[in-house]
């Protein structure tokens, strides 16, 4: 099928083309009015990779290990900035979404390689996070079998609005639920001299505790956050000015999903008072663990409202990447915003992996670990994707925006490291 014609915002500027130029007279109200205008997709994707999969993870960190870990979390901050930056420059820059590029720049094989991860990636995010509603569904003795087809209901229900910007607001309004983990944390009044003594017992040599580090790799790094940023940029019909607006999203983003995450590690190891070594058994049990600090029913209640938040937000934005990702890589139109007859094959792609999900989620016994392997599965993942987006930083962006010299070198050699200490935790756990 011949492709459709692209229009003048599908087409790469020329390389040194200059951006467009801001008005002069910049005021405060501007200042705000080009934050309510540009900011969402990097804050939206950072909320979403603070998902079911990825409390649980780090729940079972503080649980095992105490607060050996909540450093990892933070040193991971600038390489989750570098990475999702690059991933915004394709969009801005280039005009196009990362799957369309690879497929550009690489051919079928590498089409093929980037659509393979991304398709295991959104299923194992998506199965973590419909499983994370359940789990909460059961606190309160609701069935799987009702609460799993409302909430694919409502995300296809999202999809169905066809304008990405309510798509969006949608998604970050669950997605700020997870904040309420920051107020647990700072009632849990972890213990400052515990802190540091854990930091300065590493355990490296345990297999199990590099297993869990790979999980929170994993768990920090999704292989649908580059193609869902680069293509929410293009659907929001951002340009090159929104650049330093654009980065300060992705920034503050990725600074907040890493705090939110470690609070919940804090939380746990709080209570566990510099870990136990015992597992955790299920999403009830994390939230039993947090009704000391606020009380059984508000500990609850703020328990269920951070991972169903996280869960309904990581869903949308997991599976929309999917969509529009595969729907780039294949040459298909992935817009929410085209006439009926163009939306069928992209709401068909986003209604299956959700409805699929779900199915699957009915016979998921084992939600903690299996979460935990989901997060391993991204950290195996990474170095493929990430090796593609830095090559694609390097060679494929316009001159003013491109990855080079000292910068490429660095950036190469981070990820690099950060990819290959994932890639062996992996392994480690094997053993």
């Amino acid at each position: 099928m011949a492709r459709q014609p692209m229009n003048p915002r599908d087409r790469s500027p020329a390389a040194g083309t200059p951006p467009r130029a801001k008005p002069s007279g910049s005021t405060r109200r501007s200042v705000f009015a080009t934050i309510g205008a540009v900011w969402g997709p990097g804050l939206l994707v950072m909320l979403a990779d603070t998902d079911a999969g990825n409390i649980v993870t780090a729940a079972e960190s503080g649980a095992r290990w105490g607060y050996r870990l909540a450093p990892l979390l933070l040193l991971l901050v600038p390489v989750l900035i570098v990475v999702q930056d690059l991933a915004v420059r394709i969009g801005l820059f280039r005009q196009c979404g990362f799957g369309e590029l690879v497929r550009e720049r690489f051919g079928r094989v590498g089409a093929f390689v980037a659509a393979a991860a991304l398709v295991v990636a959104t299923l194992g995010s998506l199965v973590t996070e419909l499983t994370g509603i359940a789990g909460v569904g059961e606190l309160y003795g609701a069935s799987r079998w009702l609460v799993l087809p409302l909430a694919s209901l409502t995300l296809i229900l999202v999809a169905l609005t066809g304008e990405y910007r309510r798509v969006e607001r949608v998604a970050l309004l669950f997605g700020l639920f997870e904040l309420s983990f920051l107020v647990v944390a700072w009632r849990s009044h972890p213990s400052g001299g515990e802190i540091i003594r854990d930091i300065a017992d590493q355990k490296l040599t345990d297999f199990s505790y590099l297993y869990l580090g790979a999980g929170l790799i994993g768990a920090t790094f999704n292989p649908w956050m580059i193609f869902y940023q680069a293509s929410a940029v293009v659907e929001k019909r951002l340009s090159p000015s929104d650049y330093r607006a654009a980065r300060w999203d992705t920034a503050v983003g990725a600074v907040l999903t890493q705090l939110v995450t470690a609070s919940v590690l804090v939380a746990i190891a709080a209570l566990k008072r510099g870990g136990t070594g015992a597992s955790l058994n299920d999403i009830g049990e994390i939230s039993q663990v947090l009704t000391p600090f606020l009380g059984e029913a508000t500990g609850r209640i703020v328990f269920s409202a951070g991972v169903v938040g996280a869960a309904m937000a990581a869903a949308i934005v997991s599976s929309l990447a999917c969509a529009w990702g595969l729907g780039e890589i294949f040459g298909l139109r992935r817009s929410l915003e085209r006439e009926a007859r163009h939306r069928l094959g992209f709401l068909s792609g986003y209604a299956f992996w959700v409805v699929g999900s779900a199915i699957l989620v009915l016979f998921v016994p084992d939600l903690i670990w299996l979460s935990i392997g989901m997060q391993v599965l991204n950290t195996v993942l990474l170095p493929v994707v990430v090796a593609l987006l830095v090559i694609l930083a390097a060679t494929a962006l316009p001159e003013s925006a491109r990855l080079r010299g000292w910068r490429l070198w660095v950036t190469a050699g981070v990820v690099g490291l950060v990819a290959i200490a994932g890639v062996a935790g992996a392994f480690a756990g094997l053993l």
